[in-house]
């Protein structure tokens, strides 16, 4: 089975709902758009059924350079973690 591309997605999101390829494109650029936005201003958006995008601080710890072995300091920083929801942990398995 392979893998869905973009455009293949849009496609069925087209037939789906009956719009253009191109409308259906505009939908999820707008999905995607408001999905990075409630992060940066809530720290996460929620896909019911699905996951949530979670912004999470990491704080800043030691580690170590596998090429020399040498014990580095890493920084903290944000990153954005997706969880899966119960529902679709269940359903996949």
């Amino acid at each position: 089975m392979a893998k869905l591309t973009k455009s293949q997605m849009l496609v069925a999101f087209a037939e789906k709902l009956g719009v253009s390829k191109k409308e259906s494109g505009e939908i999820v650029e707008k999905f995607v758009d408001l999905a990075i936005s409630e992060v940066v201003n809530n720290g996460e958006f929620v896909i019911p059924g699905i996951g949530k995008l979670v912004k999470v601080d990491r704080k800043a710890r030691m580690g170590r350079n596998p090429a020399t072995g040498e014990t580095i300091q890493i920084a903290a920083k944000t990153v954005v973690k997706f969880r899966v929801a119960k529902a679709a942990k269940d359903a996949v398995l």
